[in-house]
Parts: C-alpha cells; structure tokens; sequence
C-alpha cells in the first residue's frame, strides 16, 4: 500500500513542478512586460498572456490531479514526511481553488488584466482616470465573479484578501487598522506641528543616475542579494518578480533630485529578492518551498528597508559611500543629520515614497476604498473624490491629480484587490521580527555598523525564506517571535523612534 501511495505522490509531484514552471514563464512575461516589452506589443501579449493562462488552469484543474491528491488525503500521516505533507496539502488547497473556477473567467482575466496594465499607464502619464475607469469597473465584477466560484459563502472581498493573506479577513484586520488610526494620526499630527524639523537639504540635489545604479547594486550585494541568481532594472512601479529562486529580477526607479528615494526603494525590493533567493534548497518547484503569504514577503523587504537601512548604524556604515558618490551634497553631513533625514516623516501623496509612519494610512485608506468597491457602498466613477476626501481625513493634504492619487498604484491593472493589507501586515511582522533576531544576536547593530549583513540574512534564511509553506503563518510567527501577530509592538516602535527623533514629550 505504502509503494502505491509513494508512486501517487511522485505523479503529483511532477504534474506540480510542470505547473510551477509554466508559472515561471508567465511571471518572466509579466517582468517582460513592465521592463523591456515594446509599447506597441501589449495586445499580443495579452493574448499570450491569456493562452498561457488557459493552458496552467487545465493542467491545474486535470481530473487525475483531483485523484492523486484524493488517494493521498485518505493515506496516514506516517506515511509522508512533513515536507511532503504539505506538498499533498498546499496541492489541494489550489486544486480546490482552481477547479471551482471556470477555464473561460481564468482566461477573460488574464486578458483584461494584460490590457488594463497598458490603460492604466496611459491614463497615469495622462491624469486621466475616466480612461482607467471602465477597466477598473470589469475587473471589479470579475474579482467578484471569481470569489463566488472560490466559495460563495465568504463575501467576495474576504475571499479576494485570502488570497494574498490566508486566514485574514476583514472582521480580523478592522480591529488592527482602527488601532492603528487611533494611535498614529494623533502622532502625525504631532510630528507636523513639532517645533524641531529635520534638516533634508543636503538629499535635494542633482544625483546623477549612473552613480545611483551603481550604489542601489553595490548596496543590494552587500545585503547578500546574489547577482549571478538575480538582476536590477528600471520599471514605472518598483517590483520583484522571475521565474525562480535562481533568476530573481527586481526592479526600481530613479530621480534625479533625489537619491534616498530610489536607493531605498532598490533595498526593499531586494529585500523582496532575499527572500526568494533564499527559499529551501530542495523541491523549489513545489509548493511547499513557496513563499508563505504577500504579509510574510512585504516583512523581509521591510525589515531592510526599515529597520536595517533606515538605522542609526546603517546611516553611520554608508554615509562615507554616499559622501564619495555624492561630494557635491553630502560631504558635510553629520551619520546623525543624516539618519534624521531619511526618517523624516511628513505626509505624501505617494505611497511607496511614504514614511513608515504615515504609510499605514495610505494602506487603511486603500482597504476602505476596495471594501466599499466590494460591497457596492462606492462607485468606481466617484473614486477620484472619495480617495482624496480620505487622504485629507487621515493626512491633511488633497492631491491636486489623479496621478498623484488614485492613479497611483499598478495592483487595480492586474486585478489584485486585497494586497494592500500585506504592506502594514509586514510592518507589523518585521517590527517582531527584528526584536527577534536582537534577542539571538544581541551585537546586530553593531555588525551592521561594520557593514557585516552575512548574520543577519543568514537568521532570515534559516528562520522565515526556507520554512517556505511548512507552517501556516500564525504557527511561523509564533515560532519565530514567541508571540502572536501584535500591532501593540509595532506602535510602540514608532511612537518611541519619532518622539526622540522630533524631540516630542
């Protein structure tokens, strides 16, 4: 019986590994797409999109894969290593998925959400959102669509956020989000009214951006970002993507008035690429070596962008790199001016180019926003209004475009709703984890003074990028912090950190 179940799971496991590369090649289209791809191609990769789509949902949704993985649940445990246990696991977990949803809704989806990028980045460049209107309407319906097949039990907009965060919901993250309005937009306002203000002169300047790739790349190395497994590019929205943990392409964007933005940009999305380059080194086809959920990700870019980069001893390491790359700007600057200048913290119109105090409400006001979309209580032609409206409520500031607002953001084009939550969901789980790795290695800002990361990225290999899917991510957290997922510490860390930074009682 055992050899029978053993021959099952190796039929599985190639069906798997088949699917997982198919699904390479349409992440390598989808980098294609936003890097290198001719403008004039975006109908044609629509369709490509759109066929290579199909042809991963029928080897998904393949009756002998509902039957292999059927004989494999009824087997015992003891049969099955953890690791393959929750291969069979995770395998019917999207089979589940997969099969509920037809191959034509798959297909309509990676259609339009081909042709919506192309629209939306027109209608950005235009600040034109009534061009982005009628796609953003479809893909609303289709998402809609799609989470009645998933399981038409859950409201639509629960089963969308599970996607990227299983297990969260919105009666789970309103208590999180209300916690955090609560207690931050009292401590912006507090920051803004201050009498102390960090001096940022010396990050506004002419930064050339030859000089600024070659810091983002030697930055990103020193982290422990491998170049012969991964490549930097230029895209309109920084991101991660590639085909596998060996070919790992990220992504930034550069300006020339300022070289914090774009450097600090090219450190979480490398953050993003530690992760995946770091994934188990065995089954890395399979699912269960996959990344856990979007929240875990945005946790590991996050702790380096934030708690790494954006630290006394970080600051104090590269401020002689940035002084010989930059001597026009920053060859009389003080490590403490200098960390003060890249936490300063003031409310933006943009959410990537947010501080980590403010930022969470640009997540809050997205998550409100896409509730109402689902549960029709907010029309898509009034967006513009009630987006700004709601920047202003949380902010104080109104965007004077569409640009600079609810044209913003890529994820409505490719038809993710329920991602934004992952953002402040990683704060909260790099915050933890950060005073995780400090309990284990007491001496960590002082290696990062001396430029030493090895130590660092080694505990985040071992401890979260090769524990893949093994754990759900309540049991990771708890491994991995001794506590649950807690907004309570994430709060404190910033209250702490800005009241000393902005001299505040």
């Amino acid at each position: 019986m055992h050899e029978t179940y053993r021959e099952c799971y190796q039929s599985l496991v190639e069906k798997l590994e088949e699917k997982a590369r198919l699904a390479g090649v349409m992440s390598i289209m989808h980098w294609d797409q936003e890097v290198t791809m001719p403008k004039g191609a975006w109908e044609s990769r629509a369709k490509q999109m759109a066929a290579l789509a199909g042809v991963i949902h029928e080897k998904s949704t393949a009756p002998e894969m509902g039957e292999w993985i059927t004989k494999l649940m009824s087997s015992s445990k003891d049969v099955f290593s953890e690791f393959e246990w929750r291969n069979i696991t995770e395998a019917r977990r999207a089979y589940d998925m997969e099969t509920k949803v037809p191959k034509s809704l798959v297909q309509e989806l990676a259609e339009l959400t081909s042709r919506a990028h192309e629209i939306w980045v027109n209608a950005r460049e235009k600040n034109r959102f009534k061009d982005f209107a009628p796609s953003l309407k479809r893909l609303v319906k289709l998402r809609r669509q799609w989470a009645h097949c998933v399981d038409p039990h859950k409201s639509p907009y629960d089963v969308n956020i599970d996607e990227s965060e299983r297990g969260a919901t919105v009666a789970r993250l309103d208590p999180i989000f209300e916690k955090l309005k609560s207690d931050l937009i009292p401590l912006i306002k507090a920051i803004k009214e201050s009498l102390y203000q960090p001096n940022t002169s010396f990050l506004k300047g002419d930064f050339a951006i030859d000089r600024q790739r070659k810091l983002a790349k030697r930055i990103s190395r020193d982290m422990g970002f491998s170049f012969e497994h991964g490549r930097m590019d230029v895209s309109v929205h920084p991101f991660c993507g590639g085909g596998h943990p060996t070919d790992v392409r990220i992504t930034t964007r550069y300006r020339t008035d300022n070289f914090v933005e774009s450097l600090f940009g090219a450190i979480h999305e490398a953050g993003h690429g530690l992760y995946e380059q770091g994934r188990m080194q065995t089954g890395r086809d399979l699912p269960v070596s996959e990344p856990l959920t979007m929240g875990i990700h945005e946790s590991q870019s996050l702790f380096w962008e934030r708690m790494i980069a954006q630290s006394r001893s970080f600051c104090s390491h590269y401020l002689g790199l940035f002084a010989k790359t930059f001597p026009e700007s920053m060859k009389v600057v003080s490590p403490e001016k200098f960390y003060e200048a890249v936490n300063v913290s003031h409310p933006s119109f943009i959410r990537v180019e947010a501080d980590e105090v403010t930022y969470p409400m640009h997540v809050i006001l997205r998550y409100e926003i896409e509730k109402g979309l689902f549960d029709d209580s907010i029309p898509v032609d009034r967006l513009p209004e009630i987006w700004n409206d709601k920047i202003e409520q949380y902010l104080g500031i109104r965007p004077p475009t569409d640009t600079l607002g609810v044209l913003q953001d890529v994820h409505w084009s490719g038809g993710s709703f329920g991602y934004f939550p992952s953002y402040t969901l990683g704060a909260i789980y790099a915050c933890q984890f950060y005073n995780a790795l400090k309990k284990e290695i007491p001496d960590a800002e002082d290696q990062v003074a001396q430029g030493h990361f090895l130590n660092i990225k080694d505990w985040l290999n071992r401890n979260i990028h090769s524990k893949g899917r093994l754990y759900e991510t309540d049991e990771l957290v708890l491994r991995v912090t001794g506590g649950p997922l807690d907004p309570e510490l994430f709060v404190d860390y910033l209250k702490e950190k800005y009241r000393a930074i902005y001299r505040l009682n």
